[in-house]
């Protein structure tokens, strides 16, 4: 694999994304008011689109998970007995406030995060819009009705909260992850503690500081430190009711072993490997063009990405072509060089150099890049957007999870062979099919062992419908009205009528 990535950098003209005052401050969340830290450590948050360190949050102690607990259910009482109508309100309200912020919000989440502005954007509008759904979900329950299901006795189904719940977020969607967990949550009528991803603190931290007028006092609270220390603690403490998380593979599996031991619940949305199977009836432009999107969306730093293309032998080459095209057309920067800017660097140093490590062993491997194929050159972390060919069965880089502006594409000769290989991988998370063969469409879905099937598209989402994997991606479900029922417990009431 020769590095033939001819990309470069579109630098920023010296526009700063931030005006002073618009960072939050770095201190944890509780109880409705910031807190600083008492280890008197902290964490450098670094802008990784120039290396340049932002602002610095505190390394939070298993005490103040603590402090935060007894701050939450302080306020479960009052929070779980407010109807689902008063509950919806308070939800509106800061879907209010955001909208009313949304530009803030973008602009902490680009500097944080290196995304271009119109991911950031795209990740703000999706925020609201799923606080907004979830507030009205809330009120239209999805249990069986009440009936006599036993002679004389009324049955009648309750939906209960859980009691305190922690969360913990991911790096590369802080704000809409935080509120995937967040807004079912407290719709459910819980409260929560929420540890944000170390090295992305900023916008959960902006959400907490916008919203702290409306949302009661110990509702919600955010503590700031490692998943080693705060997640921990988290998901061992003795006084939460469940522990949600977005993550890795190895971190979903410790937070179950840590959770086991008070037997409280566990929701895991973990990795993906999303298998891409383009028949040789597909649209290949369209399919090479929906990838262009699906394959690179915040610089493939997505656990749903179409970073796997299984593709049809005898259209291969063809696809191959309409697919580097696509990709050789992105526009590379940071975000404060512009709107025209689509794909942004890696989140941390450690992440580049892990991806830039699979692609080392790609070409060791005789593995060729059809674009790009390396890290790019100057400030930043920064790696060229890049179609892998010519790729083995098996091979590292279409079977780990390199989560970057990477795809890899095989190729197969039979529809069973396709399969066969979609569902070889440990992960179940996301796939999609793209043909022109009805029959096939609505056929072949049923046979992917992933828990979203795409046909003719990939990685469109929807508040209103269900996300989340099977196999080693996890379980449980956020978005959709499922994800309040993940949050809360199912109480059966009857009543003997026996006259």
């Amino acid at each position: 694999m020769s590095e033939t990535t001819t990309t470069s950098v579109l630098r920023g003209s010296g526009a700063a994304l931030l005006n002073e005052g618009d960072l939050p401050l770095g201190a944890h969340f509780v109880d409705g008011a910031f807190r600083e830290g008492a280890s008197g450590t902290f964490s450098d948050i670094v802008d990784p689109a120039t290396e340049q360190v932002l602002a610095r949050t505190p390394l939070g102690t298993a005490d103040e998970v603590d402090d935060a607990v007894v701050a939450a259910q302080a306020a479960l009482p009052a929070w779980a007995g407010r109807t689902p109508r008063q509950r919806a309100d308070v939800l509106n309200a800061v879907a209010n406030r955001l909208e009313e912020n949304a530009d803030l919000l973008a602009r902490v989440e680009s500097a944080n995060t290196g995304k271009p502005l119109e991911v950031s954007r795209d990740d703000v509008g999706q925020t609201i819009d799923c606080i907004r759904f979830t507030a009205g979900a809330a009120r239209a329950g999805t249990s069986i009705a009440a009936g006599g299901y036993a002679a004389d006795h009324l049955s009648v189904i309750v939906r209960e909260p859980l009691g305190v719940v922690g969360a913990v977020t991911p790096w590369n969607y802080p704000l809409l992850m935080g509120v995937w967990k967040i807004a079912p949550i407290l719709a459910a009528g819980n409260t929560l503690v929420l540890k944000p991803a170390e090295s992305t603190p900023l916008s959960t931290l902006k959400l907490a500081e916008l919203t702290a007028d409306i949302l009661p006092a110990g509702v919600l609270n955010v503590v700031t430190g490692k998943g080693s220390t705060v997640g921990a603690r988290l998901a061992e403490h003795p006084d939460i009711a469940m522990i949600a998380l977005t993550g890795s593979v190895n971190s979903g599996k410790y937070v179950a072993k840590a959770a086991s031991d008070t037997l409280k619940r566990v929701h895991l949305e973990l990795g993906g490997k999303a298998p891409v199977l383009v028949f040789a009836d597909a649209d290949l432009p369209a399919a090479a063009s929906s990838l262009r999107f699906a394959g690179f969306w915040n610089a493939g730093q997505e656990c749903g990405a179409a970073c796997r293309v299984l593709v049809e032998a005898s259209v291969a080459e063809e696809f191959v072509d309409h697919l580097t095209r696509e990709v050789a057309s992105f526009v590379v920067g940071e975000p404060a060089a512009g709107d025209e800017v689509e794909i942004g660097p890696m989140i941390s140093r450690e992440h580049y150099e892990r991806v830039q490590g699979h692609l080392a062993r790609a070409a060791e491997q005789g593995i060729r890049a059809s674009v790009g194929g390396g890290p790019l050159e100057g400030a930043g972390f920064f790696i060229a957007p890049t179609v892998l060919v010519d790729v083995p069965e098996g091979a590292e880089c279409a079977t780990e999870e390199i989560f970057g502006p990477v795809i890899t594409v095989e190729t197969f000769e039979t529809e069973d062979e396709a399969i066969r290989r979609a569902n070889a991988g440990p992960y179940g998370l996301s796939a999609s099919v793209y043909t022109e063969n009805a029959r096939r469409a609505i056929d072949l879905p049923s046979k992917i062992d992933a828990g979203t099937v795409w046909v003719n598209a990939h990685l469109v989402l929807a508040s209103e419908m269900p996300w989340g994997g099977f196999k080693s991606s996890g379980y449980g479900r956020d978005l959709s009205a499922y994800s309040i029922d993940d949050y809360s417990r199912t109480k059966h009431v009857m009543h003997n009528h026996a006259r």
